[in-house]
């Protein structure tokens, strides 16, 4: 693949011949053993919240053994996303162009993507989502610990414990929130969900959403842009 053919981007077009790595299988499994835990996390976790949502304990063989597996998973959860945040940090952290993307959020939303600012390999969304979970997951998991009664009820308090399950309520619907979210833009940008599956994006597809990343692809000659072969 010639590298003036990625900057120009003329010939890039969603079902295009090139194909350009973007998540090695590593952070893909890493993605989705923290994706797995969320979703047995939210279901425990709401089968312990109401009595209207407690038939979900079946899932977890009964009340007592998703009292029981419950933390467990959210610490799983934790080192889950510990992976992911030592791996993509640095990528995620803020630029001068998160905030003018910020600021034509609107157009992105109507789905002129294209009158959008040029964007590195995360835009200003994908990285608020980033740090909002990692900060709900240190709340989730620091509250979760207070009223953890098998290992840590000596060491606090009834009022503390209140708390706690206060804050740990909202943290975790914050979060499931935010995951609905993450999903539909994962769904509604076409190919999105292609890349953390395959770990393989089209060179239309970083060119429409990622143009800066593309660009410092092609301007680096050890990057690994994949093959000029039919994506599947």
């Amino acid at each position: 693949m010639r590298r003036d053919e990625i900057v120009e981007g003329d010939a890039l077009h969603p079902g295009d011949p090139v194909v350009i790595d973007r998540y090695s299988t590593a952070a893909r499994f890493n993605h989705w053993m923290t994706a797995a835990s969320l979703v047995l996390l939210a279901l425990s976790g709401l089968a312990l919240f109401h009595p209207a949502l407690y038939f979900l304990t079946g899932l977890f063989g009964g009340g007592s053994n998703t009292r029981a597996i419950h933390p467990w998973i959210g610490l799983f959860l934790f080192l889950g996303y510990m992976g992911l945040f030592f791996r993509f940090w640095k990528v995620n952290l803020w630029t001068p162009t998160d905030g003018t993307w910020l600021k034509k959020l609107h157009v992105f939303l109507i789905g002129h993507e294209e009158d959008m600012p040029e964007v590195g390999r995360y835009n200003f969304a994908q990285k608020a989502v980033f740090w909002w979970m990692g900060i709900l997951i240190m709340i989730s998991i620091a509250s979760g610990l207070v009223i953890w009664e098998q290992y840590f009820a000596a060491y606090t308090t009834v009022d503390q414990k209140r708390w706690a399950v206060l804050i740990h309520s909202v943290a975790a619907i914050v979060m499931i929130c935010i995951v609905i979210v993450h999903v539909y833009g994962a769904l509604w940008a076409r190919g999105t969900m292609t890349a953390m599956i395959k770990g393989r994006v089209t060179g239309g597809w970083a060119w429409r959403h990622h143009r800066k990343w593309l660009r410092e692809l092609a301007a680096d000659p050890k990057a690994n842009r994949g093959t000029a072969t039919p994506a599947e």
